[in-house]
């Protein structure tokens, strides 16, 4: 019943996993294969062995690639269950807690399961929640789907089900199910980089698609006053990445319609520091269509911050803080200083210059976007080698070698969804940021005139 190999980049050849080079996932794969080795040589070989040498089964060699395939089974189908706190750490739970004051009688309750149903005990479900991976029979084998026909929920009570802390389908279609009808619930609104990762597949223009940008860490020891604007980006908690939702374009100033019917543009205005010492710098006109998030252009303008900018700031918290530096400076007082004094322009420069560099790394060993959309519209995908020798011979000699079709896995054919998803992402946002860009230094040239 259980698969013997699987569809994500931890189980790519190598010819297909160089299909991901210049993507976040290839990064991410690399990482994750040497963690997993790591792991694997330091603690979960030498345990391994012992248990099966406690089982009489010594003989039996275990390898790197076993545990491979039992780390993929768990990952590819594990859900993210919502449970109790006092049911995953019951010996943590509060003695005096109000549902149930003693102790011991809580300890009963949550081991025998049963008298958690009866009346006048507490809802489990009540209070903190704990998140946890697991695995659930049965649900486990259903696959995902944009419209599924069936939901999953936590039976914390067991009213339902008559099994306290069980999970059971519901189902969600408007008519009954055929004999046979394979049962479909959703993963979630993930993007296909989730997707891919954990569980070994794409969705082909998919909505819930997303773009990760991140500043390196490591080169902010190689700008200009590094040490400084550490310990600013440090008071603001900076975020150093950002996800960007394909959805959010539709309130940029290039629609992409990618939501059904027309949403209002949720203001951003409250959510940037607004508050101006001089009064010089206003509110900028199209910061209701600035589709990156605040946390991450705040990181920016600091990072982009020039020798004068930083002394201004510099300046103007030193006179927040007091003489006697009496006041303890807030994150949302750094916030407000940087804008004050930088605007969006230097944030907004170094955006664009992220982005070029992302795609220069998506296109530098695949191409164009528009070349993997040609490779995807000659796509024959085959699963084993006899399907690609069975094609080979079935196949026609086409007079013109551009339109013969190309024979590939459905790995490769899945990152090169992934990845022309990517280049598509890249430019819209680089796009979004050059436009917003230009409005920024327009609107800069005219408050602050030379």
């Amino acid at each position: 019943m259980l698969p013997t190999t699987f569809g994500n980049p931890l189980w790519f050849s190598d010819d297909e996993l160089q299909e991901l080079r210049g993507t976040t996932l290839y990064r991410a794969t690399e990482l994750q294969k040497k963690s997993l080795l790591s792991l694997y040589e330091s603690k979960v070989k030498d345990i391994v062995k012992k248990l099966l040498t406690l089982d009489g089964n010594s003989e039996i060699e275990v390898c790197f690639e076993d545990f491979l395939w039992a780390n993929s089974v768990f990952w590819s189908r594990a859900l993210n269950i919502p449970m109790p706190h006092s049911y995953v750490f019951p010996e943590m739970q509060d003695a005096q807690d109000i549902c149930d004051p003693e102790a011991d009688e809580k300890r009963s309750q949550i081991e025998q399961s049963d008298n958690l149903t009866k009346e006048g005990t507490c809802n489990p479900m009540t209070g903190d929640t704990v998140w946890v991976e697991g695995l659930v029979p049965g649900i486990d084998f259903c696959n995902h789907d944009l419209k599924p026909i069936a939901t999953w929920e936590v039976d914390g009570t067991g009213l339902a089900s008559g099994v306290p802390f069980s999970m059971y389908l519901i189902s969600a279609a408007q008519s009954p199910l055929q004999i046979d009808q394979e049962i479909y619930i959703s993963y979630g609104n993930k993007g296909n980089e989730e997707l891919l990762y954990l569980y070994g597949f794409v969705i082909d223009d998919n909505t819930d698609d997303y773009l990760m940008v991140h500043y390196p860490a490591e080169a902010i020891n190689t700008i200009s006053f590094s040490e400084s604007k550490n310990q600013l980006l440090e008071v603001q908690k900076a975020e150093l990445r950002c996800l960007l939702p394909k959805t959010s374009l539709d309130n940029g100033f290039f629609p992409l319609n990618t939501q059904n019917g027309e949403e209002n543009n949720k203001s951003k205005a409250d959510q940037v520091c607004n508050y101006s010492w001089s009064g010089q710098r206003k509110m900028p006109s199209y910061v209701n269509k600035l589709v990156f998030p605040e946390k991450f252009m705040t990181t920016l303008r600091t990072i982009a911050m020039q020798e004068d900018e930083l002394f201004k700031v510099s300046s103007m918290l030193e006179e927040l803080a007091g003489p006697e530096r009496e006041r303890q400076l807030s994150d949302t007082d750094v916030q407000s200083a940087v804008w004050e004094v930088c605007g969006d322009s230097g944030a907004l420069q170094l955006l664009v210059d992220l982005l070029r560099v992302k795609m220069m790394d998506l296109e530098e060993s695949s191409g164009t976007e528009e070349n993997d959309l040609d490779l995807l519209k000659k796509a024959l995908i085959i699963d084993s080698h006899e399907d690609s020798k069975q094609c080979l011979s079935n196949l026609s000699p086409k007079e013109n070698d551009s339109e013969e079709p190309k024979l590939m896995t459905r790995n490769k054919w899945s990152a090169i969804v992934y990845r022309r998803g990517q280049k598509q992402l890249t430019r819209l946002f680089l796009k979004e940021a050059e436009h917003a860009l230009q409005l920024s230094l327009n609107e800069e040239e005219f408050t602050f005139p030379c």
